[in-house]
């Protein structure tokens, strides 16, 4: 998976603090395959919503903020 996004996605879709839900679109070109679904504070409110998605072709992501 490391190669299906770039440094610089994943930069600029980690938060600052608590958690950002993301997908990843394959059919983009690489650079612009990540984006950004919502913010949550609580690790297990991102989970939720992580489960809840009812899109069974997409790959999410959860990025932990920096601090």
């Amino acid at each position: 998976m490391s190669s299906d996004v770039t440094e610089e996605e994943k930069k600029t879709l980690t938060p600052e603090s608590g958690f950002d839900l993301c997908g990843i679109d394959y059919f983009e070109s690489l650079g612009r395959r990540l984006y950004f679904i919502a913010h949550y504070e609580k690790y297990q409110d991102a989970l939720v919503a992580k489960k809840d998605r009812d899109r069974p072709d997409e790959y999410l992501i959860l990025y932990k903020g920096a601090q």
